[in-house]
Formats: C-alpha cells, structure tokens, sequence
C-alpha cells in the first residue's frame, strides 16, 4: 500500500470515528451533565430539572434587544401549536449565556416583563464553566462582543423525558414542524 492509500485510508476511519462519537453524544443524555443552576428565584436546580417531561432547551441572555425576545416568541409559538395535554406536558429551559449579569433577580425581571409562565418555564443562570458546557453539548456557539452583547447562534433543542436530543432547529418567527412532530410523538 502506497503512503498516499494509507494516509487516506487513515483520514476516513478518522473520520467515520466522528462521525460515530457525534451520532452518540448526540444519543446520549443531557442530564448524564450534572450541571448546576441557579433559577429565577434564586433556587438551586440542576439542568435535569425537568427530568420526565418534554423540554425544550436553548441558551438566549437577558439584556438581548433583538434576537432572543424572537426566541421567546417562537417557543411561545410552538406552545401555541400544542394541545392542551401536550402544551401543560412541555416545559421550557432557557439558559443564560450572560454568567456575569444575568443574575437570578435579572432573570426573574425578564421573567416578569415578558409574562414568562415559571410554573413550566425556567430561566438559569450558570458559571462561564457551565455555560460553555452546555452551549457545546446544545451546538450552540457564542461570544461576547466588546460593547457587552452576545453573537450565538439559535438553536432551539426538543428533548426527551430522558434529557435526549430528539431534535434541534434554528427556525425562529414560528413554530418548526419537525419540533411539533418530535414532542408530538412523545
């Protein structure tokens, strides 16, 4: 076998092997993180908080004059979607990307301004650690920018009652079809 032939063989096991670790941390569970929160109320959750439930989790920050209202209206949009049965089963995770500012009593103000249901939607706060943690473990990648705004991306991730990605869609304005069939089948 030539040098070239076993470099390229080399190069596609290495690549099938990603491919192969991607398809399972994608199988495997969000909650096997054990991560530590802080809600809007200042009380101390871990990210499996809604163990048991369909969830829809994304990351936004509260200070956010644009982007992350239209995320809010688009999971208000897929509740809108649901039947009563499906919409008082579904429970929302909002994690924040800002560990610096978006303290509990700043959540609780977004919260409160945007007439955020907190008997089924929760608004975390995390460290930079945790944060990064689970923006990587959501695909969703951010910065902060000089002036103190974030630049992320936004992905809205359907979960299981396991904590398992069922789907992930970066649609927002409305409700993504294929996130209505995933917590549908559940």
């Amino acid at each position: 076998m030539t040098a070239r032939a076993s470099w390229l063989l080399a190069l596609a096991a290495s690549a099938l092997c990603a491919f192969s670790a991607n398809a399972a941390d994608r199988s495997a569970s969000l909650y096997q993180m054990h991560e530590k929160l802080l809600n809007q109320d200042g009380k101390a959750i871990d990210l499996d908080v809604y163990r048991g439930s369909p969830v829809l989790v994304t990351m936004f920050y509260g200070s956010c004059p644009a982007t992350c209202p239209l995320i809010i209206d688009t999971l208000r949009a897929v509740e809108r979607k649901l039947d009563d049965t499906q919409r008082q089963q579904l429970r929302v995770l909002l994690v924040s990307l800002d560990a610096e500012h978006d303290t509990p009593q700043a959540l609780r103000q977004v919260a409160d301004s945007r007439r955020v249901d907190t008997s089924r939607w929760t608004l975390a706060h995390a460290d930079a650690a945790a944060v990064r943690r689970i923006a990587a473990a959501l695909n969703i990648q951010y910065r902060q920018l000089p002036d103190g705004q974030f630049s992320h991306s936004t992905i809205i991730s359907a979960l299981d009652g396991e904590g398992k990605i069922l789907t992930q869609s970066a649609e927002l304005g409305h409700a993504d079809p294929e996130v209505l069939r995933a917590i549908s089948a559940r």
